[in-house]
């Protein structure tokens, strides 16, 4: 399973990217917990609301599951997910992303 994390927005409109390949048996019994303790349908809700000015947005994807989240919404169990994800996954940078005025 393939576990990507990538937060965008801020002050400074920059993306990173956390990314984890749980692909070994003892890797996916660490991983498959997190990602199901994730409540997924509820985050279509938060998809919705709008979008801050200068506030970080998470767009994390864990297999075939997809949630867009702000970053006020990455709390418990969402919140262990990303953690996890930025203390064990690789990580890259995105290009600078275009600020809205």
């Amino acid at each position: 399973m393939k576990i990507t994390v990538q937060r965008s927005g801020g002050i400074a409109a920059m993306t990173r990217i956390w990314s984890v390949d749980a692909v070994s048996a003892d890797e996916k019994d660490r991983w498959v917990p997190i990602v199901e303790a994730c409540p997924w349908d509820e985050a279509k809700n938060q998809a919705r609301e709008v979008n801050e000015p200068d506030r970080f947005m998470y767009s994390i994807r864990a297999g075939q599951r997809r949630a867009t989240l702000p970053d006020r919404a990455v709390t418990g169990p969402w919140q262990e997910l990303v953690e996890c994800a930025k203390a064990e996954g690789s990580e890259s940078r995105g290009q600078l992303g275009s600020r809205r005025r």
